[in-house]
């Protein structure tokens, strides 16, 4: 005697063995179509990342810190790029040594780097033309109208004013010198016009205030320690460009902006009136080799970290997509523009951009096995009936031995018997004991059959 609970677990057993073998093929189908698509689709980022951000203590670098942190909390690590400024950002972007790059406006070529596959992810922030000078430098400039004193220095409005001074135009790859050539350009001046130096600009802020130079040129946030250090600084003037307009009609990635009055320290009073300025807009551009789910993290951060209202702009001002040079990508559009899935408010990161970058696969995939999944209950059917319809078979041969050869009857009775007691030990689901049952009395019935016959003879 088999004992029940064993009974129970061979049965449990068998028909857990029908159903994987029934259902098999649909789930491998299945599992390979994912594996497929997941091996394509490529949806896991890579855990490492290059942000080029610009020269240390500079507002890229301060920007490319925070971006660190936010990332990593998504389990990324940020390799943080130092650089000389914007125009190497954007080379750093074209050669793939960095992922992602602040450049700002007027650094790219809208043709040329869109079809290289270099794309912005947003506009991110302001970055104003700031002309630190000293104001008894501009007395003895030969363009300025002589005083008699420095402190009775007209204060500087136009470039041309500039004419002589020894003035820095910060790093090479900061771009800045480029802008300040196509700027003195524009005004009938060239590079001989003034004497210019190319220092770092913590090294030219010491030597502006130290009376090395003139005046410097920078082109950055209003984050950046060296333009707060500037504006505090007593015998340092801030240069007001009378002709802002003209000049954002004449480039098209300049603006004029306004630094309003106690902007930068209400208590103080600083600066003492409002400054009006031009202005680049800065944007976070990405190579399209780069993982659509970090372009999406990045563009997520973005709005993080540049929505709240800032000295030139009002909350969610920035991030945008109205100010990009270059094409916005679909990431930083939805990120921008659109509503994030509501998934991704439930889930951890690697599971709603699994989800995201897998649904439209697992959609077709379920439409898929709909129709196929209607044979399963057919081929789990017909195995579990073969374990009793191969019974059959055998009990033919036995039906056909007894009409052919009578005098084996003997024989073919233990047979049956044997027959009987393999049928007694085949386990069906209850759903199917009546075809169980059923053999069992089809055997019976041969028996009888037989033993009829031998009656019959004697």
């Amino acid at each position: 005697m088999i004992h029940p609970l064993r009974r129970t677990l061979v049965l449990w057993l068998l028909s857990l063995r029908d159903l994987l073998a029934s259902a098999g093929p649909v789930a491998l189908l299945a599992l390979g179509v994912l594996v497929a698509a997941y091996w394509w689709l490529d949806p896991q980022p890579p855990r490492h990342v290059t942000l080029a951000t610009g020269p240390a203590g500079s507002a890229y670098a301060e920007f490319g810190t925070r971006y660190a942190q936010a990332l990593a909390r998504q389990g990324i690590a940020v390799r943080l790029l130092t650089t000389e400024g914007s125009q190497a950002n954007l080379q750093a972007l074209r050669e793939g040594s960095a992922d992602v790059a602040f450049v700002r406006g007027g650094s790219a070529d809208p043709t040329a780097d869109g079809e290289a596959g270099i794309g912005s992810l947003g506009a991110l922030f302001y970055e104003p033309v700031w002309v630190f000078y000293r104001p008894e430098a501009l007395a003895r400039s030969a363009s300025a109208a002589p005083v008699s004193r420095a402190s009775n220095a007209p204060p500087a409005t136009l470039l041309r004013q500039l004419r002589g001074l020894r003035i820095n135009l910060d790093q090479p790859g900061s771009g800045v010198p480029d802008l300040l050539q196509r700027l003195l350009a524009a005004n009938g001046m060239g590079s001989d016009d003034i004497v210019p130096s190319q220092l770092p600009p913590e090294a030219a802020a010491e030597a502006l205030l130290g009376g090395y130079l003139d005046a410097l040129v920078l082109v950055t946030a209003p984050e950046s320690p060296v333009v707060g250090r500037l504006l505090r600084a007593p015998g340092i003037a801030l240069m007001e460009p009378a002709q802002a307009d003209a000049y954002a009609r004449r480039f098209a990635f300049l603006q004029p902006v306004t630094l309003p009055r106690g902007v930068a320290d209400l208590a103080a009073d600083l600066p003492p009136h409002d400054i009006g300025l031009l202005a680049t807009t800065t944007s976070l551009l990405t190579r399209e080799q780069t993982h659509p789910a970090l372009r999406q993290l990045f563009a997520q951060a973005a709005q993080r970290l540049h929505g709240d209202a800032g000295w030139f702009n009002r909350a969610r001002d920035f991030p945008n997509t109205r100010t990009s040079e270059l094409p916005v990508s679909a990431e930083g559009d939805r990120a921008i523009n659109g509503t994030p899935p509501f998934w991704q408010r439930y889930l951890p990161f690697w599971a709603s951009n699994l989800l995201e970058r897998m649904w439209l696969v697992i959609g077709g995939l379920i439409v898929l096995l709909l129709p196929l999944s209607r044979i399963v209950p057919p081929l789990y059917t017909y195995r579990v009936r073969q374990r009793v319809f191969r019974w059959y078979a055998r009990l033919r041969r036995i039906e056909a031995r007894l009409d052919e050869d009578p005098g084996e009857r003997d024989a073919l009775l233990n047979e049956l018997d044997e027959l009987d007691r393999l049928a007694n030990q085949t386990t069906v689901p209850l759903a199917h004991a009546d075809e169980l049952y059923a053999l069992r009395g089809h055997i019976a019935a041969v028996r009888r059959r037989a033993l009829a016959q031998a009656r019959h003879q004697a």
